[in-house]
């Protein structure tokens, strides 16, 4: 089987320069593994005795037909660096990491082209749904050949692809654990960043559905209503975890996980609910960085767990301190991820 439409498989001298090799060292990206770019892309990936399969999205135009800020589409960019020269050591290990590529939809964005208003709106809602069934590929090969897919940038509308690719390949519908200051669970007026999740819910692939740290400030309070209704959804907020100390931490995380990890779950990290982290949607109040990797931590040592996405993080212009920052943060997320 060709490579699915859109992907750039990636081989060693692809990212080899970006290696910082130093005597002494090892990095995690000298440690990868790879497919030939040439070769039969499912054979390959079946045939892998990796457990995890990295890749990178480059798109915003989800979060564009959400009237988001654009800029997601550069995460990956920003992140692959930070990634490639973690240190491999005893604490973590890349030997297990399949280094796909990234998916690049750059060549869609000149239908936005001229567009303003409800017309641009419109069209990249369009073009969402187009990108929806090219995520849905890849990640349903990925899981399909046993791996856990790694998928880093784009917008947050990419977990519906992410939800739906996990579903089919595993037959029955998955749950899901949202770490986010927004419940993405908007009515279905077509698709972009916002209601990725109501989608797949609605549509049978996703089960069961966890929100972790919703803020109270921004969810209207006919959602509440209608996330009240659903025995197979749960939140807490940021508020009643940060502000009011309602219940401690580590039994939130703890709530959260259970509430998923009964059935294959994924793990998304928007980087919106993380203060002051460089996002579509930036907050000057929501959880440190480290409460993200905490979480990270403890869903990945679930046997159910079957994705990590981490999305909607806005790293400006390559070198600025934005660019290093996200790019470091979704590196430690993903160092966390495969900590042994």
């Amino acid at each position: 089987m060709q490579k699915p439409s859109f992907l750039k498989v990636y081989d060693l001298k692809k990212i080899h320069e970006q290696i910082k090799i130093r005597s002494g060292e090892t990095k995690l990206g000298e440690k990868f593994q790879f497919l030939d770019p040439e070769g039969d892309f499912e054979e390959q990936l079946e045939n892998s005795d990796s457990k995890y399969v990295l890749f990178g999205i480059e798109e915003d135009i989800g979060v564009i037909g959400n009237h988001g800020v654009a800029g997601a589409r550069n995460a990956w960019k920003a992140a692959l660096p930070s990634i490639l020269n973690l240190q491999y050591n005893d604490y973590i290990k890349g030997k297990k990491v399949l280094l796909l590529g990234h998916m690049d939809f750059d060549e869609l964005y000149h239908q936005l082209s001229g567009l303003e208003g409800e017309e641009r709106t419109e069209k990249a809602r369009e073009i969402t749904n187009f990108v929806d069934k090219q995520i849905v590929i890849v990640v349903n090969r990925i899981v399909s050949a046993g791996k856990i897919p790694i998928v880093i940038g784009g917008g947050h509308n990419n977990a519906y692809g992410n939800i739906k690719g996990a579903s089919l390949a595993l037959g029955k519908p998955v749950n899901a654990l949202n770490f986010d200051a927004h419940t993405d669970f908007r009515k279905r007026e077509s698709r972009h960043s916002g209601n990725g999740f109501s989608y797949a819910w609605y549509e049978g692939f996703l089960q069961r559905y966890f929100i972790f740290g919703l803020h109270e400030n921004y969810t209207p309070k006919k959602v509440f209503k209608k996330l009240l209704k659903e025995n197979n959804i749960a939140f807490n907020t940021f508020e009643e975890i940060s502000v009011r100390q309602e219940k401690g931490l580590e039994y939130q995380i703890s709530e959260g996980i259970d509430f998923v990890k009964s059935n294959s779950f994924g793990l998304e990290i928007d980087l919106d609910a993380i203060s002051d982290m460089p996002s579509s949607a930036m907050t000057p109040s929501g959880f440190d960085l480290n409460v993200a990797r905490n979480l990270v931590f403890k869903a990945s040592r679930s046997k159910n767990i079957a994705w990590l996405h981490i999305c909607e993080g806005l790293p400006g212009e390559e070198g600025s301190t934005d660019f290093i920052k996200v790019g470091k943060a979704i590196a430690l997320l993903v160092a966390d991820f495969l900590r042994k």
